[in-house]
């Protein structure tokens, strides 16, 4: 399978693949850590295969802070290695991968009463830059409150005593996950969105494989593995569960939600790490022509797949942010878009949510299910290494983590130092397809190398392009994400592909429904097929814009309607 295109029309038989061929490990999970698993897997020369139940990274690893931090917050709790190790991560991430990573200066604004006063701020920054083993020219530096006021003009002026600036990691989550999936198909694994696993499959009590439902066309698979890796995140405890073996440490949710904003409305120039008036830290970061803020951490025990923003969630965050932030005066039709997240922690009693480590942990049951749970983003890659020694351990095979050196889909761009000279250097080959050479550097700066396979394959389909009703930089993205990128529903791609849902609604609005069209016909949709994905594509729309409440709310007066 490894030269088949990574594509929506390729799922069925990836699949049928899975079951005839008796794999060494398969992954339960393609979030940012299974992806991480089946690359690593997969470069170490085991047969390894990925499923996920809904789109890759559509849970946790689509819906974090997008930050590949070094975890500040974490050397308030004194996990010293927690923030060496994830710290150093972060510099792998960004040369491995520096099309969805990006350094970002965040300034942390030091306030009378504070968590935080100047002497331990400055103390704390430097001795994070050295745990991190950050850059000589990426290393913090001290603000007196007239420079800090500079820096951020909409800043809380009367308790404000100075700031302090160091370097964090902005990146595209969903986007990271997919890079480390393609990469690990490039090298010859299989990965399948949609497909569930519904049973684990035992002989004489040993697992020796998972049965799979397909929830595109409902058909049932069962696939063999040697090891089975449990890295569904939020669900990790329901496999257990069925496995007979959750016991002893096991997970605590928490959700986090964030709220985004038009620069227009918010025109903040700096990205900010405050303190909330109730102590909590909150991230605001400019990305694009949008701002948006977060994040909450409270313990959360409900639907684990459609976890929303409440009311209560929109409101305190518009309260702490217009707090920080006085003359803005947010309110809630301000808001143009949202997202909840569920943060898959290992339980610690007596602490709470924000209080709660978020070191991983491996649990490996009787039946030889491995199951990894807790970790943060920024340590997908460690994670993963972990994960992948205790499998060729159990094999008796000398196989050492390669993944360090190994550039993520779309990263070979002569790393971070190389990739804008490589956006500006390729931009000219889209001018000859019809786009301006701007429309064509932005496609290289977000696709990296990939933007290559981009344009062979919009001048392939030219004329489809042309004649789709959509601006030719969308259909040559929406080409892409079909026959490279396994997107199966106009969801798929309107937000895991692109992040409009997050961060651009107006074009989202404006092109949905020629994305639907293309969609259903390279697809082959009935028009039921049509009617159930734009159904799911306008109930995520709702509940992204109107707090959860809202949208019931206005559900339930349809009902009584009808």
């Amino acid at each position: 399978m490894a030269d088949q295109h990574f594509s929506a029309l390729s799922r069925k038989a990836r699949l049928r693949n899975m079951t005839e061929t008796h794999l060494d490990v398969l992954v339960i999970g393609g979030g940012i850590t299974g992806a991480g698993i089946t690359l690593d897997a997969t470069a170490r020369g085991l047969n390894t295969a990925c499923i996920e139940m809904q789109d890759f990274a559509a849970g946790t690893s689509s819906r974090s802070t997008k930050l590949v931090h070094g975890g500040l917050r974490y050397l308030e709790q004194f996990e010293i290695k927690l923030v060496a190790e994830v710290g150093r991560e972060r510099a792998i991430v960004y040369e491995n991968a520096p099309h969805v990573t990006e350094p970002e200066w965040m300034l942390l604004p030091i306030v009378k009463g504070g968590n935080l006063g100047k002497t331990t701020t400055s103390f704390g920054l430097q001795v994070y830059d050295r745990l991190a083993q950050v850059n000589k020219h990426e290393r913090r530096y001290m603000l007196n409150k007239k420079r800090t006021m500079e820096k951020e003009p909409l800043l809380r002026e009367d308790n404000l005593l100075g700031g302090g600036v160091y370097v964090e990691y902005r990146t595209d989550d969903a986007r990271l996950t997919l890079e480390a999936m393609k990469k690990a198909v490039e090298l010859g694994a299989n990965a399948v969105n949609y497909a569930k696993a519904t049973d684990l499959l035992y002989d004489n009590g040993k697992l020796i494989g998972v049965e799979v439902k397909d929830l595109i066309n409902n058909e049932t698979h069962r696939i063999y593995a040697d090891h089975v890796v449990n890295a569904a995140g939020p669900w990790v405890d329901t496999l257990r569960k069925v496995d007979g073996s959750n016991t002893g440490k096991h997970l605590h949710h928490t959700k986090g939600i964030h709220l985004v904003f038009d620069l227009s409305r918010f025109p903040l120039r700096q990205a900010t790490y405050f303190d909330a008036p109730d102590g909590r830290m909150i991230f605001a970061i400019p990305r694009g022509n949008k701002a948006y803020v977060g994040t909450t951490d409270t313990d959360y025990g409900s639907n684990l797949q459609e976890p929303r923003v409440s009311r209560e969630d929109r409101d305190y965050i518009l309260e702490v942010t217009n707090y920080e932030f006085p003359s803005l005066k947010l309110k809630a039709e301000d808001v143009e878009s949202s997202w909840s997240g569920i943060r898959p922690l290992i339980q610690e009693e007596g602490k709470s949510a924000s209080e709660i480590s978020r070191k991983d942990e491996i649990f490996i049951s009787d039946s030889g299910l491995i199951s990894i749970a807790g970790g943060k983003l920024t340590g997908y890659r460690k994670m993963a290494e972990r994960i992948v020694d205790v499998v060729v351990e159990k094999m008796n095979i000398h196989a050492p983590c390669p993944t360090q050196d190994i550039r993520l889909s779309g990263g070979e761009v002569g790393g971070s130092s190389g990739y804008e000279t490589f956006a500006v250097k390729e931009a000219y080959r889209g001018e000859a397809l019809g786009m301006t050479r701007d429309e064509t550097e932005d496609l290289f700066r977000f696709y990296g190398a990939n933007g290559l396979k981009m344009l062979e394959l919009l001048e392939e389909n030219l004329e489809e392009a042309k004649n789709s009703g959509m601006p030719l930089k969308l259909a040559a993205r929406l080409l892409y994400a079909l026959e490279y990128e396994m997107a199966v529903t106009p969801l798929d791609f309107l937000n895991r592909r692109t992040a409009f849902l997050f961060f651009d609604m107006p074009k989202l609005k404006r092109w949905k429904e020629s994305v639907i069209a293309f969609m259903k016909k390279s697809l082959n949709w009935s028009d039921e097929e049509t009617k159930a994905y734009t159904k799911e594509l306008e109930s995520e729309i709702a509940y992204a814009t109107k707090p959860y409440e809202d949208v019931d709310d206005q559900k339930a007066r349809e009902k009584q309607a009808n």
